[in-house]
């Protein structure tokens, strides 16, 4: 599992560090690249393995599910492999750093079986207002998981 949250910067290349605990979690994983693809203001990065096993159910529903096209073609068209460098780097493309709306700070957020890369400014405003709706979202949350 993936957890906590890391400051990074990107550099001029697109690269940003991979934290290390985060590197070992994901070669642990799979021996293969993982994969990194757009998300909800943010990008994912999925060990090889979970990917297919996602993309596989996702492109599935796509088939009789209009919406659920609409997000496969976003999710799965704009899909990369991101190799880690010897550096602990990966190699974020352009067009995944614009509609993440990646700056020169980025966070990165384990987020149980994948990692989130944020801009870190937007990554702050959606903790925020999770924090003001916080009691809702945990109530919601209980309903869902039967708790």
């Amino acid at each position: 599992m993936f957890r906590g949250r890391h400051s990074h910067a990107i550099d001029i290349k697109g690269r940003v560090s991979i934290p290390a605990g985060y590197r070992m979690e994901l070669q642990r994983r799979s021996d293969q690249a993982p994969i990194l693809t757009a998300d909800q203001n943010c990008l994912r990065l999925y060990p090889f393995g979970d990917w297919c096993d996602y993309e596989e159910k996702i492109v599935a529903r796509a088939e009789v599910d209009p919406d659920a096209r609409d997000y496969v073609r976003l999710v799965v068209s704009g899909a990369v492999e991101a190799p880690i460098d010897k550096q602990g780097r990966i190699l974020v493309p352009g067009y995944l750093r614009e509609h993440a709306h990646l700056q020169k700070e980025v966070t990165l957020a384990g987020v149980g079986h994948t990692v989130e890369i944020w801009d870190a400014t937007s990554l702050q405003s959606n903790l925020n207002q999770t924090q003001i709706n916080f009691k809702d979202i945990a109530l919601s949350m209980a309903e869902k998981i039967g708790s």
